[in-house]
């Protein structure tokens, strides 16, 4: 995928949802396209009823392409903590389960140390009580989710809305981060 530049990068972040994780991003400047998906399982080209029942190992993704002249690799990470609870190793808000673990997928070495030295950075910081549990990983291969997934925050705008004042996630994050976050 290009961007205005020519120039195109790719993050993949596991944050419970992946409908609640591609609205921080989606529009955010230099970001070019956002796709749900699977990553970290052993299942090949799994589906959302697999994945959704923690039969193949998986999380759900969000695959960001994004032009580094625009947007850098640690603003993505710095807005990736800001809609995740990194202290919970059970899943995410009222999604239960390792399927909906938090998680940064690299593509590289550089994103490697990055990723490492901005959860160092968290933990250090004494924003969370409980110690940073997110997983940081060389990324496998990336599995776009169906189609009635992509956008879903845009195509059921109401649907969406209503899950996500019903999951727990802007609360915790309105009280962990406050209203004015990335």
């Amino acid at each position: 995928m290009k961007t205005n530049h020519g120039i195109s990068a790719k993050a993949i972040f596991a944050g419970g949802c992946f409908w609640c994780m591609e609205p921080p991003f989606a529009e955010l400047e230099g970001v070019s396209a956002v796709v749900s998906g699977y990553i970290g399982g052993h299942l090949e080209n799994p589906t959302y009823q697999e994945v959704s029942a923690g039969r193949s190992g998986h999380a759900e993704a969000v695959e960001i392409s994004y032009d580094p002249q625009k947007v850098s690799y640690q603003q993505l990470l710095d807005i990736f903590w800001q809609n995740v609870d990194p202290t919970d190793a059970g899943g995410q808000f009222v999604d239960r389960g390792s399927q909906y673990r938090t998680g940064i997928f690299t593509l590289d070495a550089e994103q490697q140390r990055v990723a490492e030295a901005s959860r160092q950075r968290l933990a250090e910081s004494g924003r969370f009580e409980r110690p940073i549990v997110t997983e940081i990983v060389a990324a496998t291969r990336f599995y776009p989710a169906e189609g009635y997934h992509q956008g879903y925050y845009r195509e059921c705008s109401i649907r969406y809305k209503s899950y996500r004042q019903n999951s727990g996630r802007d609360q915790f994050l309105d009280t962990s981060w406050g209203k004015k976050r990335n």
